[in-house]
């Protein structure tokens, strides 16, 4: 006979955690927490990938950057074997403070310890991308393209131009984790590696912000070698922390009224860079048509996407720079 039996009473703890999570009550979240050390969260991007006591220090900062959200209906199976439970949940239509719905599902293992069933695993998933799903934006590149668009610049030319823009993947669990100096440090030399190579390849930085940067470049070629250079130094250091960026571009036509053909073209290559995975460099199809059939570069398929405060849909590609 089997000694596995179901258990509302999981299911239930689990709901509580999810309410509080959706609701950003950090403290509430973080005391249903394990206290033992095999405690680990696996989120539905890439580098959410957290345990222990960097999971610990660092999920008040991620729920900062994440949208609430609310579910209209939800289902679950919760289950228990002694000192271990799991519980596997099932959202209805989730909806973000964004606008955007999607269809969630996580899975939950509990651990009993001192009477109290406490989370010691977290994996949640959606079935599509979170590009598509969620529809979220970097905080960072977003507070990035704010002050850029809000400060004078001088670009030192006028005519077709590449914008880049960079930002450290899951920069706020990080900061958590290392705490003030160390961040500090790990910036500073990551602003360093950036300027070197935007000088090797004639870019021009025009805004640093945080752990984010906006670069122009004279050509696409420039912009995009630069860009994969970038990717490559950092995937081939070994100095912790280990970083990943995200690098996002668009090329346009710099010389417009009032500067508003600026602000458009910023935008988009800030839009594209908010949607980009950890360790990947997207582009605008304006970007690639430049460089043309070029091959020194391989791109993937094209893919069609929504920007935010963009009409329409948007041709992206992704730059294949490993290899």
């Amino acid at each position: 006979m089997s000694d596995i039996t179901p258990s509302p009473e999981l299911g239930a703890i689990v709901r509580r955690w999810l309410r509080s999570y959706a609701a950003g009550d950090k403290e509430a979240v973080l005391n249903l927490f394990s206290e033992d050390s095999s405690l680990g969260y696996i989120g539905s991007s890439h580098d959410e990938i957290w345990r222990d006591d960097t999971l610990r220090r660092g999920m008040g900062g991620y729920m900062e950057d994440i949208p609430k959200f609310s579910w209209d209906k939800d289902d679950f199976r919760g289950f228990e074997c002694g000192k271990l439970g799991w519980v596997e949940w099932f959202g209805g239509r989730v909806s973000l403070e964004n606008g955007k719905e999607i269809t969630f599902r996580s899975t939950f293992v509990l651990h009993l310890e001192r009477g109290v069933w406490r989370i010691v695993h977290v994996h949640n998933s959606n079935p599509v991308s979170n590009m598509e799903a969620l529809g979220y934006q970097s905080r960072g590149v977003e507070d990035l393209l704010k002050a850029a668009l809000a400060t004078p610049v001088d670009l030192a030319h006028t005519g077709m131009a590449t914008i880049m823009f960079t930002d450290i993947a899951g920069s706020s669990a990080l900061a958590e984790t290392l705490g003030d100096a160390r961040w500090s440090a790990a910036v500073q030399a990551h602003m360093k590696q950036v300027g070197d190579v935007l000088e090797g390849h004639g870019g021009t930085l025009v805004k640093t912000l945080g752990d984010g940067t906006m670069s122009a470049f004279p050509s696409a070629t420039a912009a995009l070698t630069a860009a994969s250079e970038l990717q490559q130094i950092i995937s081939d250091s070994t100095a912790e922390p280990r970083l990943q960026i995200r690098i996002g571009l668009h090329t346009g036509d710099l010389v417009e009224h009032d500067g508003d053909m600026f602000g458009t073209v910023v935008n988009k290559a800030a839009r594209i860079a908010s949607i980009t995975a950890p360790g990947q460099i997207c582009l605008s199809d304006a970007t690639h048509i430049m460089v043309g059939g070029a091959p020194q570069f391989r791109f993937s398929e094209p893919a069609k996407i929504n920007l935010k405060g963009l009409e329409g849909q948007h041709t992206t590609y992704r730059l294949e720079w490993q290899g």
